[in-house]
């Protein structure tokens, strides 16, 4: 998270922006900050004590905890489909957790990391009508970095030995804070002016269908799952795409409407 503030900083400085913001943004963006730092705990701690794949797919309630709470904030009716398509991920979820108890942990883990995500979104959301994502991200991200730094402090994982990394290691922290964070959460947000947060959650969901094949190819046997693991990710999935369908019929037959008036 640091070296992705970082990141931005350089983005700032080269582009020669301000990032200057008042005192009722500043308090908007360190509570964010601190449920984007949660949420990365969690679902790293999601993957540690399970699997990726169980961490993922798991994560693709998501959209589910979105449609429960866009309506909130953004002030319309939940509507009953959301709700259907949710109780489908969760009969999904209930076969991978039946079948993968050795994981209820992580399951537990990665459905906290993904109602914090589905709730920052939907607060972006709202926060980047007003302002720049660029600065959303710089500042969610700064604060974040010092939730973190709180949370190692209380959790005594300050030793030199935690910041000892191979050279190898810090590449791949380059790569995972540069294109992977810094430049996707910015991506992330500026998006949400023309999209809203339950499509971008809804797309975002997909990521499991990458990060089984990538994780099998890289982790082999440790990633392989019993047969109803497959089957309850592919109910979970299948509403993730059932749902964007229906989003988008419903969007077309929307602006039909609106040209024929």
């Amino acid at each position: 998270m640091l070296l992705a503030v970082v990141f931005v900083l350089i983005y700032f400085i080269i582009k020669k922006r301000r990032f200057s913001i008042d005192v009722k943004s500043l308090f908007k963006f360190i509570l964010t900050g601190t449920i984007i730092a949660l949420h990365w705990i969690a679902f790293f701690e999601s993957i540690k004590v399970s699997t990726v794949s169980i961490a993922l797919i798991t994560m693709s309630t998501g959209a589910f905890f979105t449609s429960l709470i866009e309506p909130l904030f953004f002030k319309r009716r939940i509507k009953a489909i959301e709700i259907v398509l949710g109780l489908l991920v969760i009969v999904g979820l209930y076969i991978i957790f039946n079948f993968e108890s050795k994981y209820s942990l992580g399951i537990l883990y990665a459905l906290v990391a993904s109602f914090l995500s589905a709730l920052f979104s939907v607060l972006n959301g709202i926060f980047v009508k007003k302002t720049d994502a660029e600065v959303i991200s710089f500042y969610q991200l700064l604060f974040g970095v010092g939730f973190v730094t709180i949370f190692l402090f209380f959790t005594d994982s300050f030793s030199v030995a935690f910041f000892t990394l191979k050279p190898s290691d810090w590449l791949y922290l380059l790569i995972l804070s540069s294109v992977c964070n810094a430049y996707a959460f910015m991506v992330s947000i500026k998006i949400m002016k023309h999209l809203t947060p339950y499509t971008v959650i809804l797309t975002m969901n997909l990521e499991p269908i990458y990060a089984i094949i990538l994780a099998l190819l890289i982790f082999g046997d440790k990633e392989k799952m019993n047969p109803e693991f497959y089957y309850g990710a592919f109910i979970v999935l299948f509403v993730v795409l059932l749902n964007g369908i229906i989003k988008n019929r419903s969007s077309i037959h929307q602006k039909s409407k609106k040209n024929k008036k």
